[in-house]
């Protein structure tokens, strides 16, 4: 396993209003600014598991959220729209 930095600034993927301890996804881009700079992926719940991959890959898989070209894997899934769309105020 490759050696991730220690003083990593790690943004939490979720909602501004979320509250508890997730799990959540949480990204940290490493040093560099060109397309095989690091980026690194944990979950909130297994810090110490750290998946690696690099700018260039990340920004094609964010583009291709964006443009729904994952959209197939909730469709069917239960409550999908809770997952996909912003928390709503309670009523």
């Amino acid at each position: 396993m490759a050696d991730i930095p220690p003083n990593l600034d790690w943004v939490r993927a979720a909602p501004e209003d979320a509250e508890g301890p997730g799990p959540w996804i949480e990204i940290a881009f490493g040093e560099g600014d060109d397309g095989e700079a690091p980026v690194y992926i944990r979950e909130t719940n297994d810090p110490d598991n750290v998946v690696t991959t690099n700018r260039r890959k990340w920004d094609a898989f964010v583009l291709g959220v964006q443009a729904g070209e994952f959209d197939h894997f909730v469709e069917g899934v239960e409550d999908a729209e809770d997952i996909t769309s912003p928390p709503r105020a309670p009523s």
